[in-house]
């Protein structure tokens, strides 16, 4: 579906029928290699993933509809490379409005700004602001093309039994209940995830003694596309407010109310309104479109994995909307996840693989919660003394570039390095730039078949990648037991490759993709197929790429 038909979808009013499965008549339980709880964005992108690598995948949903409202909305370019690879990250560039820049204000006064993407040669923006609902819409409709998905609406799990080779499910749905069994089973059924519950386990950390109101707002207004920021600003005084803009054009606008607001009465019109009038002015026309009241936490589960149960996204894990990690933190959780269990379900890497996803994404939401919490505490000081730092930080940082690194308006989402992972093979010799063993791999533009193009979707197949830098292919590249591995040749901008051999050839065009990697001829890295960095060595080395792929994939 091209872009300008996806525009004509109404995909709040979409409703997803059920449908009666051959599950549901069968004498016994029905056994599947993964079921997934939950078809939100997490859960969508998971079933993808797998069912691009050849694994079936039920995916059930208790609801019939997508998400209501704008909700999650900040998408960040890790996320948009992993759409990339998951065959929508066009349509959602496409809808969604692209930004970079973004700017603080104290009080009436602007304090400074700044570009989150300031250098060229990337694919895809810093971020994008797309309502979660498109989001949903376009994965929903790639999972559909897919055959080895099989997606139930108003199928509700209402319990569950850990057996020793799998998970037992009771599930309800309107023609009444059945059971069916599971190899794996993905929870990624979100903040209140009732398969985490019928586990009897639980997500703990700190409840924030605030609430913020969201309310978008569909207008014409002079804003640039930017993130406007305001720290007590004279329109809604001792409070910070959020401004982002949307497609469609809807805003996005987050009001903070302070901890004894009532939730309620805040969400009403006569309420409301006030509020968007005081910012904008008394000639913007404007419609609400949709109002909520939030309390955030942030919070996870103390393991995200529990023998044969996965779970990825708001059911292992809760940050506060500032900085855009909730999402993109579940997103990046079905990316790490789905290839280490397609590779457990088709017998290339044992099951104790999936503890690395426990111990990687473990990693990632503690540094997505230590951010969110040291955000939150900025934009909602406890006390005075805390006011009365935040505001002399804002007060300098106007002209004094030391204090702009104080500010903590949201420290937006990255993706995290697995720095530690048991994975990862570590250097043994020098190299300089971020492109270390656990880092997700950097984009750059090259030439590949004659054609421009971008390099990360020259490894968007699912396999592990050899990428080889210099002008001939080396010998004897390894296999080993069956894990794919497809190596990729890089060549200077113009070079003929001596001994390609029938190898993929890409041309570094503009020189950037050495820059990045730190690479000379003979360089020679090992990257993931989550396109993170498993290992890289200067020279080509058979033994130590075999040492390495067995390492990675849980054999080592």
């Amino acid at each position: 579906m091209d872009g300008s038909l996806a525009e004509r979808v109404d995909y709040q009013a979409l409703v997803l029928p059920y449908a009666r499965s051959p599950d549901q008549d069968a004498p016994r339980p029905v056994r599947h290699p993964v079921v997934i709880v939950g078809a939100g964005p997490v859960g969508l992108a998971a079933a993808i993933d797998l069912a691009q690598q050849g694994i079936r995948v039920v995916l059930l949903d208790e609801d019939d509809r997508l998400s209501t409202g704008s909700r999650a909305i900040c998408f960040a370019k890790r996320t948009l490379e992993i759409f990339d690879r998951l065959g929508c990250g066009g349509r959602m560039v496409g809808q969604g409005i692209t930004w970079n820049r973004g700017k603080v204000f104290f009080r009436e006064e602007p304090v400074y700004s700044f570009d989150l993407l300031p250098e060229a040669g990337h694919r895809r923006p810093a971020f994008i602001n797309l309502q979660q609902y498109y989001v949903e819409g376009f994965l929903l409709e790639r999972a559909r093309a897919l055959p080895l998905i099989d997606l139930r609406w108003k199928n509700r799990v209402t319990g569950l039994q850990p057996q020793g080779d799998g998970v037992l499910l009771e599930i309800e749905t309107p023609e009444g209940g059945y059971r069916l069994q599971a190899d794996w089973l993905v929870a990624a059924d979100g903040t209140r995830s009732p398969v985490r519950r019928a586990m009897g386990l639980e997500s703990k950390g700190q409840t924030f003694r605030d609430r913020f109101l969201i309310a978008d707002v569909r207008m014409d207004a002079p804003f640039p596309a930017e993130r406007w920021f305001w720290f007590d600003p004279p329109f809604h005084p001792n409070h910070s407010v959020l401004l982002h803009q949307q497609p469609d054009g809807v805003w996005r606008i987050d009001f903070q109310l302070g901890w004894d607001a009532d939730p309620v009465a805040e969400r009403q019109p006569e309420r409301v309104i006030p509020r968007v009038r005081a910012l904008l002015g008394p000639k913007v026309r404007f419609d609400l479109e949709w109002v909520s009241v939030y309390t955030f936490s942030c919070l996870r589960m103390e393991r995200f994995r529990h023998g044969r149960v996965l779970f990825a996204g708001d059911s292992a894990h809760g940050v506060s909307p500032f900085g855009a990690r909730g999402a993109n933190g579940g997103v990046q959780d079905a990316e790490n996840l789905a290839w280490k269990l397609a590779l457990v379900v088709q017998g290339q890497a044992p099951a104790s693989l999936l503890d690395s996803y426990d111990a990687e994404r473990v990693q990632a939401a503690d540094e997505n919660i230590l951010n969110s919490t040291r955000s939150t505490d900025f934009i909602t000081p406890k006390n005075e003394a805390s006011r009365a730092f935040r505001d002399a930080a804002l007060g300098l940082a106007r002209d004094c570039a030391f204090a702009r690194r104080l500010v903590n308006s949201g420290r937006l989402s990255l993706p995290s390095t697995y720095r530690d992972s048991p994975l990862n093979t570590l250097d043994a010799e020098a190299f300089d730039g971020p492109m270390q063993p656990g880092a997700p791999a950097a984009d750059a533009p090259v030439r590949a078949g004659g054609e421009e193009g971008w390099f990360l979707a020259q490894i968007e197949h699912g396999g592990f990648t050899l990428l080889c830098f210099g002008e001939a292919a080396p010998e004897d590249l390894p296999g080993i037991g069956g894990s794919p591995l497809r190596p990729l040749l890089v060549v200077p901008a113009g070079a003929a490759p001596g001994k390609a051999a029938g190898l993929p050839v890409i041309e570094d065009a503009g020189g950037l993709l050495a820059l990045r990697y730190d690479a000379r001829p003979g360089t020679t890295y090992l990257l993931r197929p989550d396109q993170h960095v498993a290992a890289r060595w200067r020279r080509f080395d058979p033994a130590l790429v075999h040492a390495a792929l067995a390492r990675a994939t849980g054999q080592g």
